[in-house]
């Protein structure tokens, strides 16, 4: 039985606040921001995040700081991630993940250099969103069931245990319903057909699959049922502009065609007629 959840006072960062977000989606406790005492490390009902020196999963202890300098970068969360048995599969499919590792064990100038971007690039990505999020985090010494930022952090410690648990689940719905068309022009389209009933969303694990696919160089585009209608939607993989999807928005079966050329949606339903469309949207 989890009841509280330590994590050091200051300033807040991405990975402690993300580390006890997770831990909010299975231990809705309260949230001491306050360094933690000898007592605190050595009881298993209280989390210790990112602070106390050590890493401890019977302990509940999750802290990196000890670390070599030169070890793996890990932080916070991905120490809680472990902890879930989540982080292979976030390694896999979070692609911010390793990006938030390095800025919180690196700090922003070896961050720059591994992405091959100038520091000042990095500020243009802040969102207000983030660091609204985080200073009402570290305004506070305490955070319970009720308060805004908790039940902000709760939801998104839910959302990102839903999407990795799902994701895997997801891989597999795709593998099972989907199949490769070979293009004309020699490239590869994955096509997913309409079954009955639709998982929600079921499109959302196409553009996965085919990264770990041994297609996945050769893939142009994806075909999956229009939620809307009854037809499909046609998109770019990897936004390929190859693919210029507004050379067919006059087309009678096509209800829309985005104005940027990366999707367009159809009534058509054969596969005859769905490749058609997107070779007719091939530029090369």
């Amino acid at each position: 039985m989890i009841r509280e959840i330590v994590v050091h006072p200051g300033g807040a960062h991405k990975d402690d606040f993300l580390a006890c977000s997770v831990l909010l989606a299975k231990y809705p406790v309260t949230i001491f921001r306050r360094e933690p005492s000898d007592a605190d490390l050595s009881d298993p009902s209280v989390c210790v995040v990112d602070v106390g020196g050590d890493w401890n999963e019977d302990l509940m202890n999750f802290d990196h700081h000890q670390f070599p300098r030169d070890s793996e970068p890990l932080c916070a969360i991905s120490l809680v991630l472990k902890h879930f048995g989540l982080y292979e599969d976030a390694q896999k499919f979070c692609d911010w993940l390793e990006v938030a590792e390095w800025f919180d064990t690196r700090g922003p100038v070896d961050t720059g250099k591994w992405l091959g971007v100038e520091r000042e690039t990095l500020s243009k990505l802040n969102s207000p969103i983030d660091i609204t999020l985080l200073r009402r985090f570290a305004a506070g010494t305490e955070h319970q069931a009720g308060e805004p930022i908790w039940e902000v952090m709760k939801m998104v410690g839910e959302d990102l245990h839903k999407y990795l648990t799902g994701m895997r689940a997801k891989l597999e719905e795709v593998a099972r319903l989907c199949e490769w068309w070979e293009m004309d022009f020699g490239k590869k389209v994955l096509f997913m057909p309409r079954v009955e009933p639709l998982s929600d969303d079921a499109s959302s694990g196409m553009g996965r699959f085919v990264e770990d696919s041994e297609f996945a160089g050769d893939t142009v585009a994806l075909v999956y049922p229009d939620r809307r209608g009854t037809g499909y939607g046609i998109s770019r993989f990897n936004d390929d502009k190859r693919l210029e999807f507004t050379r067919v928005g006059e087309e009678e079966d096509v209800h829309f065609a985005h104005k940027s050329g990366f999707i367009a949606k159809t009534s058509a339903t054969e596969k005859a007629r769905l490749t058609a469309l997107i070779e007719q949207a091939w530029i090369g």
